[in-house]
């Protein structure tokens, strides 16, 4: 796999990000989709609804998070073989709008992403 980069969506978007996805269901607030400059957005990626209201970003609940996330994506088997693929051949971006950077969706798909 090439190299799986975790950008915020709110950071200007760079030559060297690769194929850019967003990986959000709700797409982020005051970015238009000039500024967003992206390939994609997957919202079948993303967090159920349910999910993330569930977590509200709380820092405490992030690794039971994580576990109710990977359970969402075992089921979303096709999307993930078919990124993986993208990523095999092209550096790819995951776009997310979290103000944390550690504690969020993108980071829990890249974990599943590299373990594939």
């Amino acid at each position: 796999m090439k190299e799986l980069i975790l950008k915020r969506i709110y950071d200007p978007p760079a030559p060297d990000d690769g194929y850019r996805i967003l990986v959000d269901r709700l797409w982020p607030r005051g970015i238009s989709k000039e500024k967003a400059a992206l390939d994609e957005w997957d919202k079948e990626l993303a967090p159920s609804a349910e999910l993330r209201k569930w977590f509200g970003h709380k820092e405490e609940l992030f690794e039971e998070f994580a576990g109710r996330y990977r359970e969402e994506l075992s089921h979303r088997k096709e999307e993930l073989k078919r990124l993986k693929s993208i990523a095999e051949q092209k550096k790819v971006c995951l776009l997310y709008g979290a103000k944390d950077e550690k504690h969020n969706q993108a980071v829990v798909l890249k974990s599943v992403l590299e373990s594939l």
